[in-house]
């Protein structure tokens, strides 16, 4: 399948911009995103969701902020880090018991 390649923050900004100071001029949201994406060449859906990750993200509406989302992600990989190194301090613990147990007395 061929993708294009990602719009810019520049264009997302703009363009969400474009739609909230024209919003008045139609006749309801979806008809001001519509105008809006073919003015710009995008689906009206991806502006869509453009423009609902920055209400999001400012506050109008509720969700995971990109921020907190970004910081979600970085807290489950470092969870995963540790529970790595835990197991494999469990392993040579393990390891290391049995060999004391092996062990011939003195």
């Amino acid at each position: 399948m061929n993708k294009r390649p990602g719009y810019s923050l520049e264009v997302r900004e703009r363009s969400v911009r474009m739609v909230l100071t024209g919003e008045h001029e139609h006749k309801s949201r979806w008809a001001a995103i519509q105008s809006v994406a073919a003015k710009i060449g995008c689906a009206p859906e991806t502006l869509r969701s453009w423009l609902n990750k920055m209400e999001v993200d400012t506050g109008k509406r509720p969700g995971t902020t990109n921020g907190e989302a970004s910081r979600f992600k970085e807290l489950e990989r470092e969870n995963r880090e540790l529970k790595h190194a835990n197991e494999i301090l469990h392993k040579a613990a393990a390891f290391f018991a049995q060999a004391e147990l092996d062990r011939k007395p003195r």
